[in-house]
């Protein structure tokens, strides 16, 4: 489910994962329009990125 997530963000499946308070690798992800958006796009923001894993899922 992982890879999933990462491969939606466009981010590589081997990267590791963050710590609480880490800078954020650039990415970008579809949002609910599916336009695609880049965390760049957000330069002196904060940005919450929200997902749900098992929407759209059984189960």
């Amino acid at each position: 489910m992982l890879k999933k997530i990462l491969a939606a963000l466009r981010i590589q499946g081997d990267a590791p994962l963050l710590k609480v308070g880490a800078v954020a690798p650039p990415f970008e992800a579809p949002d609910q329009h599916g336009r695609i958006v880049k965390l760049s796009d957000f330069v002196g923001q904060t940005v919450v990125l929200w997902f749900y894993p098992k929407a759209d899922t059984p189960g």
